[in-house]
This record gives C-alpha cells, structure tokens and sequence, in this order.
C-alpha cells in the first residue's frame, strides 16, 4: 500500500518532502506528489508515516486502499 496527497487540501508547505524516509515526495507541476513504487509507509523507519503526521491540514496524506 501507499500514500497519496490531496492536491485539492495541499497547502504546498514542503514539510512532508522533507520527512519522508524514502524520498517519495517531490513536487510535480500542480503541487507535491507520493511516488507509490517508493512508499514504504515508513514502515522500517518510523511508527506512523511522516507525511501523515507532519503535514498542517489532517487528512491531506491519505492512504491508498
């Protein structure tokens, strides 16, 4: 499984580019983007995935089911 970001709540702060483990996340041409291939959910790194817990707007980073 992986993570996505709601470009529609995206505040395009940049804080979770920084906090993912993985380098998952980069800004594309409308706003930041999570590679799925290279999420790992932070499992291995941390408890609960960064983008998740260091993005401002709750329920932003979202998982993909």
């Amino acid at each position: 499984m992986a993570y996505k970001i709601l470009k529609s709540q995206c505040t395009q702060c940049g804080a979770c580019e920084f906090e993912c483990p993985n380098g998952a996340i980069s800004m594309k041409m409308d706003g930041y983007a999570i590679d799925a291939a290279a999420c790992s959910e932070c499992e291995g790194h941390f408890d609960a995935p960064q983008c998740d817990a260091i993005c401002p707007i709750p329920g932003t980073c979202v998982k993909v089911v």
